[in-house]
Formats: C-alpha cells, structure tokens, sequence
C-alpha cells in the first residue's frame, strides 16, 4: 500500500492542526489539504500548499484591491474570457504545492515540464525504500505499430505472466545487490551516490512540485490526455481532481477550451468553410498532408 499506518496518523493529525488566517482560501481545496490520493501500486499525490482562488484570477485581471465583481456570473464570465483569448499571467497568480510519490521513469518524464519548483528525495543522502511499480496485468502492452510512443494491444496469458515475472525478479534481484553494496560486511560499503546507479527505472521516489496554474493546465492537457501514457495520467487525473475542486470555474473553462477544444489551422479552417458552402472537400483538394487530414477528421469525430 502507498501510505503506512504512521504515516496516515501524520497526516490525520496534520488536518486537525487548523489554524486561522486573513488570506484567501477555497474550501474545496481545503478538503484536499495534507490527504493523499493514492496512485498506481506505491505512489500518491498530496497537496500540501496553495495560494489563491477563482476570486484570485479576477483580482488580478482587474488589479482590483477587493475580490473582483460581486457577481458571480461576471467573474465567471471573464474567467472563460481570459481562457478563451489564452491570457496567462491572471492564472500565475494561483499556485499550488504538491508531494508525489511516482517511478523514476514517470519522473523523468515528468521533469520535462520545466515550468515547477522541484526538490527530489536524495539517493546521496537516504536509502531508498524496497518498493517498485508493477503493472496490472492489463496494462502490459506491446508496443503499436502505427505510433512510435504508444501502446498497442495488451499481453495475453503466458506472455504477460512471463513479463511480470521479469519484471518482479529482475527488480528485486537489483535491490539485493544494492542493500548488499551500501552494507559490506567488514568494509566499509559503497557511496550511497553510486549504489542508486544499479536500480531500475521503476523504482519509486519522492518529490515535492510547485508550479502555478497557468503552467499546471499546460501540465493537465498533455498528461490528463487520453492518448498520455497510462502511468502518467493517473498522476494526472489526480491532479485536476484537485484543481476542480480548488478552482471550479478555472477548471471548467480549461475543460471547454482546452481539453474539450481544439486548435484549427488556417487550412483546416478554410475547409471548414468550404464544407459549411456545401463543398465537397478531400485531402487531395484540402491543401493539407495525409497526416494533418487524419488528424483534421479525428478532431471533427
């Protein structure tokens, strides 16, 4: 399991300590605060700080000193506004504070969203724990023969056992001869910071993530996309799991324009266009490549 006995009393005792403040608060965030949202087979994601709300966002679109219109409706309104025309700076104005416990190989992918403050559990200075992520049979999958990053049909029956075997003994056996290099009996053992080297890539760590919102929906549209890989969206449906309930009217804007949306091009919105006269358009007579016309025909299914 993600979280020990200990470490679900920490965090019970964590939620009990209340305190009272002056600043800006969503209480759907506040049910979030500390609890951890289990992911995969050993990982989790906490929030553990946030600034600002909805109110935030219109506070700054209007350098106001209060918390916007009265109306609900009109701030909800020029959060859609701002969405809509791909405004930015208002969403910075909100951050939030993350503890993730994730792969190694879901971290490195992660790291490429260079926008987030990062600090990382240290293999220099601590020993790793004897966890490592395997996946639920139905999740092994060949690889697709159409998408060099994706992922094809699953694994079936001896295959997929031989698979997890591998992958189970394989980590295991790695971990051993870590533990036994870091504990050399009668010598001293070998530095922590070269130990780490012989551990899979599906060996679990930690790191705390601080990013704003505006950074965090670019985040949210790449990872929490169907065609994500599996290991990091769930990552990523936790996430907007609590951003929804942190920024509802953010959130539900980001959902129409940005996952729910899509972006035409020029050609594809003259084709459009041609269509809507009753035209009959092909990819021959479109202007745009094989590719672009699948991509263009996907978007409008």
């Amino acid at each position: 399991m993600p979280l020990t006995q200990d470490q679900r009393a920490q965090i019970a005792e964590a939620r009990q300590g209340v305190k009272m403040t002056l600043r800006a608060v969503s209480e759907g965030m506040e049910s979030h605060l500390y609890n951890a949202h289990e992911v995969l087979d050993h990982g989790f994601v906490r929030v553990i700080d946030y600034m600002g709300n909805d109110d935030a966002i219109v506070q700054a679109a209007r350098v106001s000193y209060g918390a916007g219109t009265k109306h609900v409706q009109n701030d909800e309104g020029l959060i859609r506004y701002l969405m809509r025309h791909w405004h930015s700076t208002p969403f910075e104005m909100c951050e939030v504070k993350l503890h993730v416990k994730l792969p190694v190989f879901v971290a490195r992918q992660w790291i490429r969203h260079r926008t987030a403050n990062v600090n990382e559990y240290s293999a220099r200075y601590s020993i790793l724990d004897r966890e490592f992520y395997i996946p639920e049979p139905d999740q092994l999958a060949a690889q697709s023969v159409v998408n060099n990053q994706g992922r094809g049909e699953a694994l079936q029956g001896a295959e997929a056992a031989r698979v997890l075997e591998m992958l189970k003994s394989d980590a295991g056996r790695a971990f051993d001869n870590y533990e036994s290099m870091l504990n050399q009996e009668g010598q001293q053992g070998l530095a922590r910071e070269l130990a780490r080297m012989n551990l899979p890539m599906n060996t679990y760590t930690q790191w705390y993530w601080k990013i704003d919102l505006h950074n965090l929906f670019h985040f949210l549209r790449l990872r929490a996309d169907a065609h994500a890989q599996y290991e990091i969206r769930v990552y990523a449906d936790a996430i907007a799991a609590c951003v929804r309930d942190w920024v509802p009217h953010a959130f539900a804007a980001f959902e129409d324009y940005r996952m729910g949306g899509v972006t035409l091009s020029g050609k594809a919105l003259a084709v459009i266009k041609r269509k809507l006269a009753g035209e009959v358009v092909t990819q021959e007579t479109s202007g745009m490549s094989k590719g672009e016309w699948r991509e263009f025909e996907e978007a409008l299914k």
